[in-house]
């Protein structure tokens, strides 16, 4: 069984941050679950596109309010508490928080917590 305290998490190395956005890496891919978990705070009035080639990611509103826009279609939903989308097709999306956002996100394959979006958005591809 794997336990692991949020706000503990956060003072280590499992928090990634960048510019307006933070995220902690409750499961990695070292944990062995075959998806990793990260609960992921993004700053109000920020927008950033992202294009995961490489990995499904879903991702569930846990509080906050902002739209995701689907790039190759154009199409904004909005997001609010309650609202999970998933990128099943490796969507290549702009997320859009009007308010402070905190997002409860899988990725499969796991990340391993040592990624780095790539100018296009995405992750590389996990290590074989």
């Amino acid at each position: 069984m794997i336990v692991r305290d949020f706000h503990e998490a956060r003072k280590t190395e499992r928090r990634v941050a960048d510019q307006k956005w933070e995220s902690v890496r409750m499961l990695l891919a070292d944990d062995k679950m075959g998806f990793s978990f990260h609960i992921t705070t993004i700053a109000a009035g920020s927008e950033h596109t992202f294009h995961y080639k490489n990995h499904f990611e879903s991702v569930y509103c846990v509080s906050g309010e902002g739209s995701i826009e689907d790039l190759a279609t154009g199409e904004v939903h909005e997001i609010r508490p309650g609202v999970m989308y998933a990128l099943d097709q490796h969507d290549k999306h702009t997320l859009r928080c009007k308010t402070d956002c905190v997002f409860a996100c899988c990725f499969n394959p796991p990340v391993t917590g040592r990624e780095v979006h790539q100018a296009d958005g995405s992750y590389a591809a996990a290590d074989s």
